[in-house]
């Protein structure tokens, strides 16, 4: 076959470095920042968050073609900062983002945890009150089993 070994795609080979940056000599305070083994998920969120970024006048991602896991992007600032310091702030910020997400997330589910034993406990003390005078026959509707109070 000839597409590569799935650990090609996010595997980064022995020296290989995540991000290259090539300074654009035609273009005023313009990076070009090559990005391996990514792929449009990192491209759009950093193109996207980097073009809300103040000082920040263009910043779009590309992919140059699909069995190629490389991302570049360029950015190009006005000059009150430069590209890489415009990246580098808008990883920083996406990183506080995602971790603030993901504390709300595990507390959340923490709380999701809690409330379903607190109904799993409410429910299992309903259940043991009204089959507890009821005897067998109560038993055996409560569970809806076939045979049981003469059905």
């Amino acid at each position: 076959m000839n597409a590569p070994d799935r650990f090609e795609l996010f595997v980064l080979a022995e020296g290989e470095k995540k991000i290259t940056e090539k300074v654009v000599s035609g273009m005023a305070n313009c990076s070009d920042f090559l990005l391996l083994k990514e792929d449009h998920t990192l491209g759009n969120l950093l193109s996207a968050y980097l073009r809300m970024a103040p000082h920040v006048m263009f910043a779009a991602y590309k992919i140059g073609h699909p069995n190629v896991p490389e991302v570049l992007i360029r950015v190009q600032t006005d000059g009150v900062i430069t590209p890489r310091e415009a990246l580098v702030t808008t990883c920083k910020q996406l990183v506080a983002l995602y971790g603030q997400l993901g504390r709300e997330f595990q507390k959340e589910l923490a709380l999701r945890k809690y409330a379903d034993q607190s109904e799993s406990a409410a429910a299992a003390a309903a259940n043991d009150a009204s089959g507890s005078g009821s005897g067998a026959a109560g038993t055996g509707a409560a569970t809806g089993l076939p045979g049981q109070n003469g059905l």
